[in-house]
């Protein structure tokens, strides 16, 4: 750390090698700048440690998804992201890195980036076949930087696995044809405070590290771990994540009422 208080390159790169990101790794990251701020370079700065982390053979991830209004087409090439956060959003713009064509876009730049970011299907944003599928087959693992596991996608991939009941009504607009065309689907999703339950599962089990990039808390972990985790602590229970029914809730009210009509 620089005598002005500020984070430099090397000493956040030590941090991850610290927390366990090694060379070669391909790293999916959900991140808060504001956390881990003040960064040399500000977030260019942090993506720049990231990228020395997984190194030249290693690939880097992030959300890239849209805040855009639903109606509206996706456009890999000019929609922001600017709900994932200032540093998701700065990555996606870099030159080489490559952004799926779909409303549910992840960004990713290194040898498996191309592999990451090929077409998927938009009702259903993180199954098997989605970007966060991908980086499970590839062994990767799942960074939480200043944030907690209730943004944790790769949790939805493992509600997908372990056969969740439950869908929330969603749309979203796509180019069929040459023909704006909405897409009616219905997604696994709630308010994910459940999500939390996450961090004392795979704490319980010794399957994540925990340490501090900058001035953030943060968390490490491989994706087959939280997936792995999740799908056993959801078999005699499917709806685990969910609120309680009728306690001011209206999203997880939502993803209970959907389980009456299908």
């Amino acid at each position: 750390m620089a005598g002005n208080g500020v984070w430099e390159h090397a000493d956040m790169v030590n941090q991850l090698r610290h927390l366990g990101v090694v060379p070669g790794s391909t790293l999916v990251v959900h991140c808060s700048f504001r956390a881990v701020r003040p960064v040399q370079k500000g977030p260019l700065g942090l993506i720049e440690a990231l990228l020395a982390a997984v190194g030249s053979t290693g690939t880097l991830v992030m959300p890239s998804l849209t805040d855009w209004d639903d109606d509206q087409v996706f456009n890999a090439h000019i929609t922001p992201c600017r709900g994932m956060g200032v540093v998701a959003d700065t990555f996606w713009r870099m030159p080489g890195v490559h952004r799926s064509d779909s409303p549910h876009s992840f960004a990713a730049y290194g040898p498996h980036a191309d592999k990451i970011t090929q077409p998927h299907p938009p009702d259903i944003p993180h199954g098997p076949d989605s970007p966060i599928g991908r980086v499970y087959d590839l062994n990767g693992s799942v960074l939480i930087l200043g944030v907690d596991h209730g943004v944790n996608t790769t949790i939805h991939l493992a509600e997908y696995l372990a056969g969740v009941p439950y869908r929330m009504p969603k749309y979203c607009t796509v180019m069929h044809k040459g023909i704006p065309t909405r897409v009616n689907y219905g997604e696994i999703d709630h308010c994910c405070r459940g999500f939390n339950l996450v961090d004392q599962w795979l704490e319980q089990r010794g399957l994540q590290r925990k340490g501090r990039i900058g001035n953030a808390a943060a968390i490490l972990a491989r994706s087959r771990d939280i997936v792995e985790t999740v799908v056993a602590e959801l078999t005699n229970d499917r709806c685990r994540f969910l609120c309680r029914r009728y306690t001011g809730c209206d999203q997880c009210d939502t993803a209970w009422a959907s389980m009456n009509n299908r």
